[in-house]
């Protein structure tokens, strides 16, 4: 027979953006103590005070509905949250609450006010933190801002951001289908492309990063300066005519990275991690070939972000930074050979 539960009803309150290990870390301890669990979620209105990239409530309560039918023996229900505390001051059969140590105060609070409406205080059952696998904390933010996984693991790992990487032959064809939209547009003409491409951008976004110089100077010459510039001064792996090349004085910083082609160097990990933190327009001028680039872009960069860069001869290809963009690009280099 299973031990009695502690509590009659606990009330779990939060985003729950990305439901992720710390996530079910709380809702497991809730479940485990308690005959009923409320989980209240904030409304849309509120999420998107917190991060535009959130996701919608609707999304974020399936989530939460997916996991409570994996559990047992408690009653488990989702509401929504439309302010900072619910239910909780005037919740009449509610006896527990949980907390994180940021949410210790709040819980405080309700239960004065639970005292002043003449209810007894909720056993607060505090929760800590998991921590991720290189460091920090398991959180939203942490997973929306690019920095880990659901789970806390890095999307490339020390290991491979430390080494020189070769490109396996195996995925020549599979780098060569574009990952993304692409927008059509003739070669000799690639603003056409770039104005389909431009048009259709999806809101909310993030930075926009162009890769490639021909990219990059069809976006300036159209009186627009991408937030991140990936360079090398070469269109299929010719170097380009003086006229043709990106002027990077067009931009606010500049900084270099060497990283021949068919392979990713440390050199160009780290400079590509310095370049998203920057705050004002940038240019990465690479010395070598830049054509592997987005792999390492998305797996660094925050969920929302927009990564163009050219397709030979067929337009523009635009890709937006998601979870599943980032798990693939974590697989396929996962292929690469350590040199």
């Amino acid at each position: 027979m299973p031990s009695a539960r502690r509590f009659r009803c606990c009330l779990v309150g939060g985003t729950f953006d990305r439901l992720h290990a710390g996530h079910r870390l709380l809702l497991n301890a809730a479940s485990k103590n308690a005959e009923a669990v409320e989980i209240h979620i904030t409304s849309d209105v509120m999420a998107e005070e917190k991060s535009p990239f959130v996701q919608s409530f609707d999304d974020r309560m399936d989530e939460l509905h997916n996991w409570a039918n994996r559990i047992q023996g408690c009653k488990i229900s989702v509401h929504q949250l439309n302010d900072d505390y619910g239910p909780a001051r005037h919740h009449s059969t509610a006896d527990a609450i949980v907390a994180t140590p940021e949410t210790i105060g709040m819980c405080a609070f309700i239960n004065e006010e639970r005292i002043k409406n003449g209810l007894a205080s909720l056993h607060v059952i505090e929760v800590m933190h998991l921590d991720a696998v290189e460091g920090g904390i398991i959180s939203s933010s942490a997973i929306r801002n690019g920095h880990m996984d659901r789970e806390g693991h890095p999307w490339m790992p020390r290991k491979l951001r430390e080494s020189k990487l070769k490109m396996a032959s195996a995925l020549d064809q599979e780098l060569k289908t574009p990952m993304g939209i692409l927008f059509e547009g003739p070669e000799n003409d690639p603003e056409i492309g770039m104005t389909a491409a431009l048009d259709g951008l999806p809101s909310p976004h993030g930075a926009i990063i162009t890769v490639g110089d021909v990219t990059t100077k069809t976006m300036l010459d159209m009186g627009l300066t991408p937030d991140i510039a990936l360079i090398d001064g070469q269109t299929k792996r010719t170097e380009l005519e003086p006229s043709l090349k990106v002027n990077p004085n067009r931009f606010h910083h500049q900084i270099h990275a060497e990283n021949p082609a068919g392979f990713l160097t440390p050199s160009l990990n780290q400079a590509i991690s310095t370049a998203l933190l920057a705050e004002e327009t940038l240019v990465l001028e690479v010395e070598g070939e830049e054509d592997l680039a987005p792999l390492i872009i998305h797996c660094f960069a925050p969920i929302g972000t927009l990564v163009l860069y050219g397709q030979p001869k067929t337009g523009v290809v635009v890709q937006y930074t998601t979870l599943e963009v980032k798990q693939r690009c974590r697989f396929l280099l996962s292929l690469f050979e350590v040199v």
